[in-house]
């Protein structure tokens, strides 16, 4: 197959599913990962589609949302170390609200451990993840069933969740940025997101490099209500995902960045037992505050203390 071949196949695969893995995309062609990252990196210069870690995308943030088949191929080993970190966040006998996504649903698979826990979601992945877990209580919403994603929407879910409260709110999204805080591309979606938010004392964000600076069409949760972002190591060619990581920072929001492991793309698991170290309150004022000095970007790993590797990565963090 020549390359202008191989290159329309890769738009219009894009154009029909709106996210595809570089696995998928080589599988289809025919040829090497390495093949088709240059392929869609020339895509991108003519302005056809996105680049995304693992994968590419439609062009612009203001797309519509891609399917969860899509969505499951991308970034899966940051998903996994975010969703150990964030699991550690969670407190034997706690009760949380657990949102709709790909990073979510990781989540709900490491909370089945946790005894005494009571989680309360509109995602059908996560009740699923969740359903033989001993001691594990599930409460779902109404609502009407939202295929793409497998989540409940619609005032039956928004309805349903009146007066609840609980401590913590773990959510995902399409786009993160400092400006807007987390966004994403369907309505309804983010209506009951925005009620999830609302029954929770701290919203917890979890959200991979790639979804850092990205802005789409609806906002969930404005940076002034997220308490905490648990996210990936960008790596050192995205300056955008650094950039927006200490933007964050600086507007108040606590930052636990998951460890990698030999500078590959895999997560580094919380071993059985052991917490998250907690992040300690950024001193940098929130918006509408008077201004001051900002805080600087903090990395949470386990508890402890820090390998040198894991303070040579804070380090160059902040530098850059």
């Amino acid at each position: 197959m020549f390359a202008a071949e191989r290159r329309q196949l890769i738009l219009e695969m894009v154009r029909a599913n709106g996210a595809v893995s570089l696995r998928e995309l080589a599988r289809v062609v025919q040829t090497s990962e390495v093949t088709v990252r240059r392929d869609v990196r020339a895509l991108e210069a003519e302005g056809l589609l996105d680049r995304r870690h693992g994968g590419a995308v439609l062009p612009g943030g203001f797309t519509r949302e891609s399917g969860f088949p899509q969505k499951s191929h991308l970034a899966t080993a940051e998903k996994t170390a975010i969703a150990d970190l964030a699991a550690g966040l969670v407190e034997e006998g706690e009760a949380i609200v657990v949102g709709a996504g790909t990073t979510t649903q990781e989540l709900a698979r490491r909370l089945a451990r946790v005894p005494g826990l009571t989680v309360v979601t509109n995602s059908l992945l996560v009740a699923q993840a969740l359903a033989h877990a001993n001691r594990v209580e599930v409460v779902m919403t109404g609502g009407t069933l939202r295929g793409s994603n497998y989540a409940l929407v619609g005032s039956g879910a928004e309805q349903s969740l009146q007066g609840l409260r609980v401590s913590r709110a773990f959510l995902s999204g399409s786009g993160l940025t400092a400006e807007r805080g987390l966004s994403t591309s369907n309505m309804l979606s983010a209506s009951v997101d925005r009620a999830l938010v609302q029954a929770a004392a701290e919203v917890v964000v979890l959200a991979d490099h790639t979804k850092l600076g990205t802005d789409t069409m609806f906002q969930t949760v404005p940076t002034d209500l997220i308490t905490r972002l648990v996210t990936d190591e960008p790596p050192a060619h995205d300056d955008r995902a650094v950039t927006e990581l200490q933007a964050l920072a600086d507007q108040g929001v606590q930052i636990a960045v998951a460890g990698q492991s030999g500078g590959g793309t895999g997560g580094e698991a919380v071993p059985a037992g052991r917490q998250p170290r907690r992040d300690m309150p950024l001193p940098g004022p929130r918006r509408g505050q008077v201004p001051g000095a900002g805080p600087q970007l903090r990395s949470a790993t386990v508890l402890g203390e820090q390998s040198p590797g894991e303070r040579a990565r804070v380090a160059d963090l902040r530098r850059r």
